[in-house]
């Protein structure tokens, strides 16, 4: 009989839970270990984090426990560093004492941020004889696996553009919310050219742009940011807060592919707090818009089907699922970087 994939659950915010929860629940994986960054989780069995049975398992927030327990994988769903390679010394010291990683936020295609960097991830990996990769709905979906997949429909294609909306009313996390995300900002206090949240995510979606031009083999000449915001037309009472009328309401994160100077490849993540604004009442979470032969438009949206009393949003279990589909090739993989 196969043995169970052994797991270590890093952080668990909202999508670490949902990924905590499905590893339990699945009898391929055996909980290891569990990484936590909040002092009030430290000591707590994990199954009382993720609601579920006792595990035997305890959150811990020493990676030196970490490094030395037997695991075969990692869940790595840490919240979004500032600078966006903040993770990165972790990373590799997991990669190196032998533990395959798969992170929701960083690693979809590390070569979007220069070769060398990409090496230096690929240099732990190997060292430990460990694979390194990256999976999620938003990078690591949309773009590099569905519009992949929609352009094989087309002899040939001028532009493909990739948008994701997603309705962050519901998050509860302030500091998640008014930091990281930079939501409630006053105009102008968010910089979209060369402030933090700009670099951040110019690094996160190049990866989707890259990956989708290699999956389609195109040889991108340049990535170009291209972000904007939105303020608020009204004042705003969401879950993690207040935001005032004239705050921002909305961050649109969009990075364009280029060959010869001409946009060939375009990746838009907007994040909102208010649903009824133009330009986002009443557009699909995803949509992929192909201007080719023949032109192709496809619009997809995620339904809420949890049984009453779960709280579980459906991109969460969507990223739990992308996950889980992903760690036996991740183990599976020599060692190095794994495109998923």
């Amino acid at each position: 009989m196969t043995r169970p994939v052994r797991v270590i659950q890093w952080a668990t915010g909202s999508m670490g839970k949902a990924c905590l929860r499905a590893v339990l629940d699945d009898d391929r994986f055996q909980l290891v270990g569990l990484f936590v960054y909040g002092e009030a989780k430290v000591g707590r069995d994990a199954g009382d984090i993720a609601r579920r049975p006792e595990t035997g398992v305890i959150a811990t927030r020493s990676i030196d426990e970490i490094l030395l327990l037997d695991a075969d994988v990692v869940i790595h769903t840490p919240m979004l560093s500032a600078p966006y390679v903040g993770h990165d010394a972790d990373v590799k010291r997991l990669l190196e004492s032998g533990k395959n990683v798969v992170s929701i936020n960083h690693y979809f295609e590390p070569l979007a941020l220069g070769r060398d960097y990409a090496e230096g991830l690929s240099q732990s990996a190997r060292e430990g004889g460990a694979t390194l990769a990256g999976t999620g709905v938003n990078p690591g979906w949309v773009a590099e696996r569905m519009a992949a997949n929609a352009a094989s429909l087309c002899l040939s294609h001028r532009n493909i553009a990739t948008r994701e909306i997603i309705d962050c009313t519901t998050i509860p996390n302030p500091d998640y919310v008014f930091g990281v995300l930079g939501f409630g900002s006053a105009p102008g206090a968010i910089d979209v050219v060369n402030g933090p949240l700009a670099q951040t995510f110019t690094a996160m979606f190049s990866q989707s742009v890259e990956g989708l031009a290699i999956r389609l083999g195109l040889s991108l000449d340049r990535l170009e940011p291209d972000h904007a915001v939105s303020l608020a037309e009204r004042d705003l009472t969401v879950a993690a807060g207040e935001i005032p009328k004239g705050a921002v309401s909305a961050t649109t994160w969009r990075v364009h592919g280029l060959i010869d100077g001409v946009r060939r490849l375009t990746h838009e993540v907007n994040w909102i707090m208010d649903p009824s604004q133009a330009p986002f009442a009443g557009k699909p979470h995803w949509a992929i818009e192909i201007d080719g032969l023949p032109g192709l438009k496809i619009a997809m949206d995620l339904v809420d089907t949890a049984p009453d009393g779960v709280r579980t949003k459906p991109e969460q279990f969507a990223v739990a699922a992308m996950m889980l589909e992903a760690i036996p090739r991740v183990v599976a993989a020599p060692p190095g970087l794994l495109r998923l």
